[in-house]
């Protein structure tokens, strides 16, 4: 129970110590440029301990020794400063012998104390001198040059510290001689150690932020070989998404502009595509048309007709034949104009219950003649929406027609008209050959056909479903074919407009 509030402390700072690893670990993840820094720091962390190292190692690698007697100059001058300080001190009179004589006793009697008067003469030495008379100039001098070499004194000779001493009533000198103390000296070369530790820690900071960086530097070679890649025209061409900083983020960008292209690529194709499809469509279904009318007429220009009942019947077919060049020509305009979005829609409300019984009730007659029957379900609750009344019949108009040529005859065909999920449905259902699922979304592409063989008489222009759907998503609609073994629908829907 004693160590649970330490053990809890160092729990809480391991907590935050993960707490702020795991932050750091996602902002680099996510940061190529924190990524950097962080691999810098490391780098220049490594390349520091290794200067460090290196360092020490050489310095320690190159150590000479050598004996310096500074330290005991220093000693010889210090005992002469001690000396003087007393008898300054004490206001020592220079005829006190006893106390004189008693202080120099203190001092190492291998040294030689001296104390002369100004003109050399020795008043007071230790055991250790034998001189009565010294030259004082030339003791200054020595003590000079002395004092001038120390801090490079390498060699073992007698030193001698001079400085004048004053007494209580008189003035004097201090000559004070000794032979140094010398000690181990461990030098180290500076130039040398410090040169091969900058090289060391600069070639540990390379070789680990080439390390630290390869994973990246090889990453970005991928990309790079990537986009030549995809230059040179291979745009399915996929660069890899490694993690989720802006290198993944560069090659996420890369294959969305590859993907984008190639679909603008593949749009371009089969505008093209379908530019010459149309082409050779209008070409055919314009040239059948007028083939046969110009052939009829030749047999008329010709007089190659037995009597004026067959006369007539060229006339005839020469003039249903000129309709259905008309019709083919007006669809082929009608579709050019709502698909290139040159017509304007008078967009006003209209009862859509009523505009499609109106238009069901003269289709009538159309169907009778084709021995089909009309099974109508149109809802009670009148719609009001917000459509061009003409261009929609239009629409519709087309759908039945579509209805009329391709359902088995006999058979019935249902209409109905309803609300679902704020939606108004017309639905147009009729019995006739299965189209096949990948073929459905074809339906509303011009001059496409399920029986390429139904062309002419009964194949219509090929422009109609395409006008419908044109119509139909102008104003802001959806139309679709639905297809379950003979039972084929068609939907349109329209939103309905909150007031």
């Amino acid at each position: 129970m004693f160590h649970k509030p330490k053990f809890r402390l160092t729990k809480r700072l391991i907590r935050r110590f993960y707490a702020i690893y795991s932050l750091m670990r996602e902002k680099t993840s996510k940061s190529v440029r924190m990524e950097l820094l962080v691999t810098f720091f490391i780098c220049f962390l490594l390349a520091a301990v290794a200067a460090t190292t290196s360092w020490n190692f050489f310095r320690n690698m190159n150590v000479y020794t050598e004996i310096s007697y500074d330290s005991g100059i220093r000693d010889i001058d210090s005992d002469a400063e001690r000396f003087i300080s007393r008898i300054s001190d004490e206001k020592i009179s220079i005829k006190e012998k006893e106390k004189i004589e008693e202080i120099i006793g203190t001092y190492r009697q291998a040294n030689k104390i001296l104390i002369t008067d100004l003109d050399g003469k020795i008043i007071y030495k230790n055991k250790g001198a034998s001189e009565t008379q010294v030259d004082v100039y030339s003791i200054i001098k020595n003590a000079m040059e002395a004092r001038e070499s120390r801090g490079n004194s390498k060699e073992r000779k007698e030193y001698t510290s001079f400085y004048p001493i004053t007494f209580a009533d008189s003035r004097a000198y201090l000559i004070y001689s000794g032979i140094p103390e010398g000690e181990i000296i461990y030098n180290h070369p500076d130039d040398f150690p410090m040169f091969m530790a900058f090289i060391v820690a600069l070639a540990i900071f390379i070789l680990a932020f080439l390390f630290f960086t390869r994973r990246k530097m090889a990453y970005i070679e991928e990309i790079s070989n990537g986009l030549i890649e995809i230059s040179s025209g291979n745009l399915d061409f996929k660069v890899a998404k490694k993690g989720d900083d802006q290198l993944a983020c560069l090659a996420d960008n890369i294959n969305n502009m590859s993907f984008k292209l190639n679909k603008k690529i593949e749009e371009e194709r089969r505008a093209e595509e379908t530019k010459n499809q149309l082409i050779t469509n209008v070409s055919h279904d314009l040239r059948t048309p007028l083939t046969s009318i110009m052939g009829y007429l030749g047999l008329i220009k010709e007089k190659r007709y037995e009597n004026e009942e067959q006369l007539n019947e060229y006339v005839n077919i020469a003039f249903n034949k000129s309709e259905k060049l008309k019709v083919l020509i007006e669809d082929l305009f009608e579709y050019t104009k709502v698909a290139n979005k040159v017509v304007n829609f008078d967009r006003k409300e209209v009862i859509i219950n009523e505009l499609l019984m109106q238009l069901i009730e003269e289709f009538v007659p159309v169907f009778e003649e084709n021995d089909l029957k009309l099974d109508k379900d149109i809802s009670k609750e009148k719609f009001t929406l917000k459509l061009d009344a003409n261009k929609t019949v239009r629409a519709f108009e087309n759908l039945l027609m579509n209805s009329v040529k391709y359902s088995f005859k006999p058979s019935v065909v249902n209409i109905r008209l309803y609300k679902e999920n704020h939606k108004i449905m017309i639905s147009i259902h009729n019995k006739g050959k299965n189209i096949p699922q990948e073929e459905l979304e074809y339906l509303f592409e011009r001059f496409y056909r399920v029986d390429k063989s139904r062309t002419g008489e009964n194949g219509g222009s090929g422009l109609g479903l395409a006008i419908a759907k044109n119509i139909v998503e102008s104003q802001n609609g959806k139309i679709w074919a639905e297809c379950k073994g003979e039972d084929i629908y068609f939907f349109v829907g329209f939103n309905i407009e909150e007031e």
